[in-house]
């Protein structure tokens, strides 16, 4: 069954029903430059809060090494995600717990997502002067080639997910986890408790109890 990882979160209270909604991840967005950015303080309260119950993922854009582990340090953040234009060596540094996620502008964007060390990998839309959580999507047929070209990398999907098309996309690219934001969000870092259960619902082909 695929992983769903709810990126943008920035309260205690979304992070505890997201949880209670089957998440299995949750992002915390440290990036100045997005909407959804929290701070240390927030983010060691969602931390504290959830507990090993979820796995909790800061998201960088650029950081430096000293950045990313010192926000590890002051928050119990269990793992990095990359979201900018790091090299690889910098996310040596921080392997097992981190990955890339890489912006997918076509076929070519693939092999620069394999040049990554590591075993998880994320593939996102690549919009000009944005870094994720846009609603924009790519094509998937490009996600499942490099998933079935890579059967080692786990991989997780992100870009326009919804709750109305993320069940077409499991079956279309057959990723580790999909990843959403904006489209389980009633405003930019305000989650729709409603959104973030139905789309669980339909990444794991649950099936609902009628009332």
């Amino acid at each position: 069954m695929v992983a769903v990882k709810v990126c943008g979160v920035t309260s205690v209270s979304d992070a505890l029903a997201c949880v209670q909604a089957g998440v299995d991840a949750l992002g915390l967005n440290f990036y100045a430059g997005s909407p959804r950015c929290t701070s240390v303080e927030i983010a060691r309260a969602i931390v504290d809060a959830v507990g090993k119950s979820v796995l909790t993922v800061g998201v960088f854009v650029d950081a430096s090494d000293d950045e990313i582990s010192s926000v590890q340090r002051e928050t119990g953040l269990r793992c990095v995600q990359l979201h900018g234009h790091e090299p690889p060596a910098l996310l040596a540094r921080f392997l097992p717990h981190a990955y890339k996620a890489v912006r997918v502008r076509g076929p070519q964007s693939l092999a620069e997502a394999a040049s990554y060390p590591g075993e998880y990998l994320l593939l996102d839309a690549y919009v000009p002067g944005a870094a994720g959580g846009t609603g924009a999507r790519f094509d998937w047929r490009l996600a499942a080639d490099f998933v079935t070209a890579t059967p080692s990398r786990k991989v997780t999907l992100a870009g326009g997910l919804t709750p109305e098309n993320v069940a077409a996309a499991v079956a279309a690219v057959q990723p580790f986890c999909v990843d959403v934001a904006s489209g389980v969000e009633s405003a930019p870092g305000v989650k729709d408790l409603a959104k973030v259960a139905a789309f669980v619902v339909a990444a794991k082909g649950l099936q609902t109890t009628a009332p």
